[in-house]
């Protein structure tokens, strides 16, 4: 006799089967997400809130799940020489992997230190932050060894290094809030050793220098196109989680100048985030989890603390233009964490949001 409950289940991993979905599902099934992709063009969730995004969107053009299985999925990194896509599952300590050719979704790398961001250098290797257990900053050279890039700094170990961008002067420029170390969700619990959590940069010759030291667990970062500016977000802000813009000093080595240029307004959550080539910030978001300080009623006797904002209507990727306004929002069912924009023009917008990978092809083109 078959157990009936068990029926939407069976449904979804045979639909998920030709998608590579189901290649995942059985390592976290707990974790997978039944997603039912909009049918309607234009896709309802992809809202032009400025008259500016209209032209990034594609009319015939829908949010897409890839993959899912992941319990806090992270740090999406594109590799066009082999049309494919990593990205860090932090708390099942492993990195994945989408072919764009076949469509498969499956574990690349198990035991990958807490994994948490990725990108790829100018010669297409690997770049990763290593949350925990190592709590450092590798490069995976083409051969498959890594290279230590950063551990230490004036002698202390790292905090918990978070996400990463290559500069085109080769030199590599990460953050380094606790996260990592905070407890053991997304690594293993430690002391910090750094008395303030930074944003460093790695030079070519490989000297580390801390050039950010005031901002409380600074999170994503990104250059502008032009990489005049650098723009960090800060993940502690008073009161609110921002981006800060600094302007590079003209050797590249240092920053200046900051300015606060995107607020998240209370319940909001920026994470990490990507530059198109206009100069546009796509930035993961959601809601930040925060609750009313007063408890309320909710019946049977109980009282509870109620959250400021709703996940339903805060979570997927929030565009503002180079000046900080909001311009468009694209709604997933899941929380983005970070995205990065693939494909072989460079316009197909990975999602990395909590259990799943999503992805939707736009008129926007990665910086980088």
């Amino acid at each position: 006799m078959q157990n009936k409950a068990l029926e939407p289940r069976r449904r979804f991993l045979k639909n998920a089967a030709g998608s590579g979905l189901a290649a995942v599902a059985g390592l976290a099934n707990a974790q997978s997400f039944d997603f039912k992709p909009n049918q309607r063009y234009p896709d309802p969730s992809v809202l032009i809130l400025d008259p500016s995004f209209a032209k990034y969107r594609i009319y015939s053009s829908t949010v897409e799940q890839l993959g899912t299985g992941m319990r806090w999925a992270e740090g999406p990194v594109y590799f066009p020489e082999g049309a494919y896509l990593l990205c860090s599952d932090i708390p099942n300590n492993r990195l994945m992997k989408y072919d764009e050719k076949t469509g498969k979704f499956t574990v690349h790398k198990q035991n990958a230190n807490y994994a948490n961001g990725n990108t790829r250098d100018r010669q297409g290797r690997l770049v990763t932050c290593e949350h925990s257990v190592t709590r450092r900053v590798v490069r995976t050279e083409k051969n498959g060894r890594i290279t230590v890039l950063a551990d230490s700094y004036e002698g202390k170990k790292l905090n918990a290094p978070n996400d990463v961008v290559v500069k085109s002067d080769d030199s590599v420029w990460f953050t380094d809030p606790t996260f990592g170390i905070n407890g053991e969700w997304e690594g293993s619990k430690a002391t910090p050793e750094q008395a303030t959590t930074n944003v460093y940069r790695i030079a070519s010759d490989g000297k580390l220098s801390a050039v950010i030291t005031d901002l409380v667990n600074p999170n994503g970062l990104a250059f502008s196109p032009d990489e005049k500016k650098l723009y960090v977000v800060e993940w502690k802000g008073t009161p609110n989680r921002s981006i800060w813009s600094y302007d590079v000093a003209a050797d590249g080595a240092s920053v200046s100048n900051k300015t606060k240029l995107i607020d998240a307004d209370g319940p909001g959550a920026l994470d990490g985030f990507r530059v198109d080539r206009d100069g546009n910030l796509w930035c993961g978001w959601g809601f930040n989890g925060a609750f009313a300080p007063e408890p309320t009623d909710v019946g049977g006797g109980l009282k509870a603390h109620l959250p400021l904002g709703k996940s339903e209507e805060m979570d997927g990727v929030k565009v503002f233009n180079r000046d900080g306004k909001p311009i468009g929002f694209i709604r997933l069912p899941e929380r983005c964490a970070n995205l990065e924009f693939g494909g072989p023009k460079r316009n197909r917008l990975y999602m990395a949001s909590s259990h799943s990978l999503y992805a939707l092809y736009v008129e926007a083109h990665g910086a980088v």
